[in-house]
């Protein structure tokens, strides 16, 4: 029997007959809400680095601490940026807030397993000035 207001055993349900199972997004995380490193944006490409992986990958040089495992999100978002997707698709595909995914994303970049690609800058338009010269050239066509 899953905890519920209505059974007595107080605090939220764990369980939502409409929803499945219940986690909160910082547990995601592990109560992290924000990356420390470059912030994505939300149309920045991620894309799979797809490299051949050292057995030490994810460990500190000259440390013994255990090499970092993905979470399921993380192997989920590795997954769907198998070809390049935006942040907010990621976030739209996983139905995740996007603090989490960006969090998660970090992640995945502090472990080199993804690349982040800005999107191109938009062109700059020509200056008021050009715009007419080029209309006085036309008209004295």
């Amino acid at each position: 029997m899953t905890p519920s207001p209505e059974n007595g055993s107080g605090g939220t349900a764990w369980y939502d007959d409409a929803a499945g199972p219940v986690v909160r997004p910082y547990a995601l995380t592990g109560g992290r809400t924000h990356y420390d490193g470059d912030t994505f944006d939300l149309v920045a490409l991620i894309v799979t680095v797809d490299a051949a992986e050292p057995e030490d990958e994810g460990r500190p040089s000259g440390t013994t601490a255990p090499p970092w495992v993905p979470e399921p999100e993380h192997e989920m978002i590795l997954e769907l940026c198998r070809t390049s997707l935006s942040v907010v698709e990621i976030a739209s595909e996983l139905e995740l807030p996007l603090g989490v995914v960006r969090v998660l994303l970090g992640d995945l970049l502090d472990h080199s397993l993804i690349q982040v690609r800005r999107p191109a800058p938009v062109a700059q338009f020509p200056s008021e000035r050009v715009l007419k010269e080029v209309i006085d050239g036309i008209r004295a066509l």
